[in-house]
């Protein structure tokens, strides 16, 4: 009675690796790759793009999203690869990332949408550091899933506003953002 415990935080840390986190699926370039669905706020078929003029090949344009512009990323093409060919599967993955104090919605294109996995983090190898087609800051993880890997992007990365903003020499406004 009336004893202190101390908290050991190494426990806490493992109990948050070995909680499963659910994850979008979807194919890109023949690659299966996930996101976090808590950073995904909708999926929508790919169309009404609206190019806009000397912007590098992976922003393909933007979208009005119920009376937002969304700028829309051609993520294969972020990845260093070719532009994404459209087909009948090819859709726009809506997801929200941080900036600062702000959060902005961005759209992907991904080839098709898969499906959305529980992946336990035991079952969540560290990103290669080498081998993969894609700077591997932009890997958060590689998953298990039934003897294969699934590549899980670590989107804040990969759609960073500043470093997008940078590359196209640009500074993106906050009402494409919003």
């Amino acid at each position: 009675m009336g004893q202190v415990v101390k908290a050991n935080p190494k426990a806490n840390a493992v109990a948050v690796a070995e909680a499963p986190a659910q994850y979008l699926t979807f194919s890109l370039s023949g690659e299966m790759f996930g996101l976090g669905i808590l950073n995904v706020k909708e999926i929508i078929e790919y169309g009404n793009l609206t190019e806009i003029p000397m912007m590098p090949n992976f922003i393909r344009g933007v979208i009005n999203l119920r009376g937002s512009v969304v700028p829309v990323i051609d993520l294969a093409a972020r990845f260093g690869g070719q532009p994404t060919a459209v087909g009948r599967r090819t859709c726009i993955v809506i997801v929200e990332v941080p900036d600062e104090d702000n959060r902005h919605d961005i759209g992907i294109i991904v080839d098709a949408v898969s499906e959305v996995l529980e992946i336990p983090g035991s079952e969540i190898e560290p990103p290669p550091s080498f081998g993969a087609r894609i700077r591997a800051d932009f890997i958060f993880g590689m998953g298990k899933v039934a003897g294969k890997f699934v590549i899980l992007l670590n989107i804040d990365k990969v759609l960073s506003v500043e470093e997008i903003a940078m590359l196209t020499g640009t500074q993106m406004s906050a009402d494409a953002q919003s």
